[in-house]
């Protein structure tokens, strides 16, 4: 279930706040994180409160309307993706000692099913790297914490197939 409401408040947009605890709502969540970009080092696993959380630069694909804006005032926003109810994570890529300093590019949030509701929440990013997050269930939140700023390449991200 989708619920959105606003902590932060800045000109006439609220912040995003959002959670998924099903598939479909992970797809929203997945399209909105799209393109953000974090250092490595920004992602943590909290093994006593079994949460996993990462503070990613968000681009505000909700603030592009079909080519109106296109490249023009892009926005990013700091905002918190954090996945709760977390088993275990792995990581896939650079050693974790090595690249903290690496910068990632979400490319998808997806989820793998095991059964009873259980599975892997995968966060794959851009240049082979991935994180798998060995979940009880679906239970993520997706929240905007900083005001927004202007995108430093003023170009919306594209994906050439």
């Amino acid at each position: 279930m989708i619920s959105s409401t606003a902590s932060v408040q800045t000109g006439p947009e609220r912040p995003l706040k959002l959670r998924a605890d099903d598939v479909e709502d992970l797809q929203i969540v997945s399209a909105l994180a799209q393109d953000a970009i974090l250092p490595a080092g920004e992602m943590t696993w909290d093994k006593k409160r079994r949460r996993f959380a990462c503070l990613i630069n968000r681009f505000r694909w909700e603030s592009v309307q079909d080519g109106e804006q296109r490249d023009l005032h892009l926005e990013r926003v700091q905002a918190v993706l954090a996945v709760d109810d977390v088993i275990a994570v792995r990581r896939q890529g650079p050693a974790p000692e090595v690249s903290q300093d690496i910068v990632l590019s979400l490319l998808m949030l997806s989820f793998q099913p095991d059964g009873d509701g259980m599975g892997r929440v995968v966060l794959t990013f851009a240049g082979d790297a991935a994180v798998e997050v060995e979940v009880e269930a679906i239970n993520i939140t997706l929240q905007d914490v900083t005001c927004t700023y202007e995108a430093p390449s003023q170009r919306t991200p594209e994906h050439p197939e």
